[in-house]
């Protein structure tokens, strides 16, 4: 079930009967209250979120849903009519896995809707990772370290199991882009490092795992 979160009326209800008629369930929301409302009764399998809104605005629902165990992991599309690099950027270092703005037309955004589901539904190929006291189970979608869970978002543990399934092999920024955001991805690679960053506080001890490759990009350490 998708989930849009839209104060105008209009485009709610063209997006959300859209997606239902291209086969995607879809169901709208006005505002963060019922949303979130819906949320616990329902989790989504992605989440699409206007900036401007009534009450908490776009950027506070996001960072409530990567602060949550609950939806932490579900790919999150901004949506807005906003188009400077600062709301861009203030959202994907937020954690949203993709942005489009207004005006957009159906067929785009379903394809990238289409995209961001299944790039969220992709795993890699290795059941169990491990390396010292980090843990990650692909299956169970969790990581450990010590024996202590650690909650990423989505991208991060994306990030983290691309990294650690191919250790020892240098990255670039372009290629983690792709390999995790996807090629139709339109962020910059700064928002590599700044999921890097937020990895590496997270792992803790564990976070130096993550070398920089100086003049490259990023490896996971043998």
């Amino acid at each position: 079930m998708i989930y849009y979160v839209e104060d105008d009326a209009n485009i709610r209800e063209l997006v959300v009967y859209t997606l239902n008629q291209t086969g995607l369930a879809a169901k709208g929301f006005s505002d963060s209250s019922a949303f979130f409302a819906a949320s616990a009764e329902e989790k989504p399998t992605l989440i699409l979120l206007d900036i401007m809104l009534p009450g908490d605005d776009g950027l506070t629902i996001l960072k409530k849903i990567r602060a949550s165990a609950g939806t932490t992991s579900i790919p999150v599309m901004m949506i807005t009519a906003k188009t400077t690099e600062f709301d861009k950027v203030s959202g994907l270092d937020l954690g949203a896995d993709d942005y489009i703005t207004k005006p957009f037309g159906m067929a785009e955004l379903v394809a990238r809707v289409k995209a961001l589901l299944r790039r969220s539904g992709t795993k890699t190929s290795a059941e169990r990772l491990a390396h010292g006291d980090l843990v990650v189970d692909v299956a169970k979608h969790t990581v450990t370290v010590g024996g202590q869970n650690i909650l990423l978002t989505y991208k991060e543990f994306a990030l983290l199991a691309c990294l650690m399934e191919n250790a020892g092999r240098a990255f670039t920024r372009e290629q983690l882009l792709e390999t995790v955001w996807g090629y139709d991805y339109e962020g910059g690679t700064r928002t590599v490092d700044v999921h890097v960053q937020t990895l590496r506080t997270k792992l803790g001890e564990c976070g130096k795992f993550v070398e920089t490759v100086r003049g490259v990009g990023y490896r996971f350490g043998e």
